[in-house]
C-alpha cells in the first residue's frame, strides 16, 4: 500500500513538473530597448501605471502591468539605454545582429532607418492585433507614414513650451490685472520683457540650457519657422545658415545671452532645477515635465507654488510655432526571431497603444485620438493650453536623413556662439560646412 501510494506521489509530482516545465517553456520573451531614464528603486515592482508619475515610473509601470496581467505568456524585458548615445549604440547592435525586439525612436529619427531598410512596415501587423491607423493623431501620421507605409507606433507628440513662474513675472510687472502673464509678441517685446525682467528681480528671464545642443537646435528650428523660414529650403541634402531668418533667430538668441537675460552656463539638469528653484522665470523645454513640474508647484514651500503655468513656445515673429517630435514604437529587421515573437511583440504595441491616456499623463500628447477625447485628459493640468501643438509643431522634413547629428553640429555650434563667443558669421558658416559635408556623404 505504501509503495503504491509512493508510486501514485511520484507519478503527481512528475507531472507537476512537467507542467511546471512547458509553462515554462510556453513563455515568450521580448527585448524592449528605450531611453526614458532607469527607477527600479522607485518602480520595479509597481504594477498600477495609473499611480505612477514621469515617463520613467510611467513606461516601466507600464511593463510591469503588462507582465503581470497577459494571458499569453509573454515576458517583455526591458534593456535601458541613456538618451544621448542611445542611437550609436543601436547602430551599433544591429551591425552585431544583437537587434531588439522593440525599439523606442524619434519619429524624427525614423525616416534615416527607413531609408535604409532597417524598419519593418506594420501596416499588417496593426491589423492583426486590432490598432486602428485611423487613430493616429494627425502630428502622429506624418511622423509614422512613410511613402504610404506605416512604419511605427506612434506613442506621443511632444514639443518645446515655455514653462512659466507667474509668482515671478508678476513681480516684475508682467502679469495683467486677472494675473495672467503677459507673454511677448516680438523680438523686440520679448528682449524688453526679459530687461524689465531681470531689472526688477535680478534674476535670469530665461532658462534654457545652453550647452545643451539639442535645446540650441530646437530653439532655433522653433524661431525660424515662425519666420517662415526653412532650414532645408530647397532638399534634405543641405542646409541653409544664412538665410534671414536663421540669421535673426541667431542674433536674437546671442542678444539674450550675452545680456545675462538667459541663466548662463547651465546644463539640462541644472536648467529644470533652476526652474523648480525660482531662479528663471521662463523655463524652456519639452512636454515630458510637465508632471514633474506640477508635482513640484504642489509643495507648500515651492517658489512655483500658486503661479505654475505652461504654454507652447511664444509667438516671437509672424506665425506661432514650437519644435514638434514624437516617440514611437518601431520593429526593426532581425529583431523578431520567428512568428510567435513577432505575435508578441505585436500584442504588447497593442497595450501600449490602448494605454496611451497614462502615457499622456507626462505632460506628452497623445497619438492616440480615443485618449485625447477622454474627459479625464481633458481634465489634466494645462492640456488645454498646449493641444494646438498639433497644428502648429515645426520639425524637420523626414526626408532630411541624418536628423539626430544635424541636431548636434548645429546645436554645438550655437553653444559656441553663446558660451565661448564665437561671432555668429562664423557660426553660419562652420555648422553650414560641417551639415552639408555629413550630408554629402548620405546614399
Amino acid at each position: 500500500m505504501r509503495l503504491k501510494t509512493f508510486a501514485t506521489s511520484l507519478v503527481a509530482i512528475t507531472l507537476a513538473s512537467s507542467a511546471a516545465l512547458c509553462a515554462a517553456q510556453e513563455k515568450t520573451e521580448i527585448t524592449l530597448a528605450r531611453f526614458f531614464g532607469a527607477c527600479e528603486a522607485d518602480y520595479g515592482k509597481a504594477v498600477d501605471a495609473s499611480k505612477a508619475h514621469g515617463e520613467c515610473g510611467i513606461i516601466t509601470t507600464l511593463v510591469n502591468e503588462f507582465n503581470a496581467t497577459n494571458k499569453q505568456g509573454i515576458v517583455v524585458k526591458p534593456q535601458i539605454a541613456e538618451w544621448a548615445p542611445y542611437y550609436d549604440q543601436l547602430s551599433a547592435r544591429i551591425v552585431a545582429k544583437d537587434v531588439p525586439t522593440i525599439t523606442v525612436m524619434h519619429e524624427s529619427v525614423l525616416g534615416d532607418y527607413v531609408s535604409r531598410k532597417l524598419v519593418e512596415p506594420l501596416d499588417e501587423g496593426f491589423k492583426s492585433v486590432g490598432i486602428s491607423t485611423d487613430q493616429f493623431s494627425e502630428q502622429a501620421q506624418k511622423g509614422t507614414v512613410i511613402g504610404g507605409k506605416v512604419y511605427a507606433l506612434p506613442f506621443d507628440t511632444w514639443s518645446w513650451l515655455w514653462h512659466i513662474n507667474g509668482n515671478l513675472l508678476k513681480k516684475a510687472g508682467l502679469t495683467k490685472p486677472d494675473g495672467s502673464v503677459v507673454l511677448p509678441q516680438s523680438a523686440d517685446e520679448f528682449l524688453a520683457q526679459a530687461r524689465k525682467f531681470k531689472e526688477a528681480t535680478g534674476k535670469a528671464y530665461i532658462g534654457w540650457p545652453a550647452s545643451d545642443a539639442a535645446a540650441n537646435f530646437r530653439n532655433l528650428v522653433t524661431l525660424v519657422a515662425q519666420q517662415n523660414g526653412n532650414l532645408f529650403p530647397t532638399s534634405g541634402k543641405q542646409i541653409d545658415m544664412h538665410s534671414k531668418p536663421a540669421r535673426a533667430a541667431l542674433e536674437l538668441m546671442n542678444t539674450l545671452y550675452s545680456e545675462g537675460l538667459v541663466k548662463p552656463n547651465m546644463d539640462y539638469g541644472a536648467a529644470n532645477q533652476a526652474f523648480i528653484n525660482g531662479d528663471v522665470g521662463i523655463h524652456i523645454v519639452g512636454t515630458w515635465t510637465i508632471g514633474d513640474f506640477v508635482d513640484a508647484a504642489e509643495k507648500a514651500d515651492s517658489p512655483l507654488k500658486g503661479g505654475y503655468s505652461v504654454v507652447p513656445f511664444a509667438k516671437i515673429y509672424a506665425k506661432k510655432a514650437a519644435f514638434a517630435d514624437g516617440h514611437s514604437w518601431v520593429m526593426l529587421k532581425g529583431g523578431a526571431k520567428d512568428e510567435k515573437t513577432r505575435k508578441a511583440a505585436l500584442t504588447f504595441l497593442k497595450f501600449l497603444w490602448e494605454r496611451d491616456y497614462e502615457w499622456a499623463r507626462t505632460g506628452h500628447l497623445p497619438a492616440n485620438r480615443s485618449a485625447a477625447d477622454r474627459d479625464d485628459f481633458k481634465k489634466l493640468p494645462f492640456r488645454s493650453n498646449i493641444l494646438e501643438i498639433g497644428t502648429i509643431g515645426a520639425s524637420l522634413s523626414n526626408t532630411v536623413p541624418r536628423q539626430r547629428a544635424i541636431e548636434s553640429i548645429v546645436g554645438e555650434e550655437i553653444s559656441n556662439m553663446l558660451l565661448a563667443k564665437k561671432p555668429i558669421d562664423a557660426v553660419q558658416k562652420s555648422a553650414e560646412e560641417r551639415v552639408n559635408k555629413l550630408l554629402a556623404t548620405v546614399r
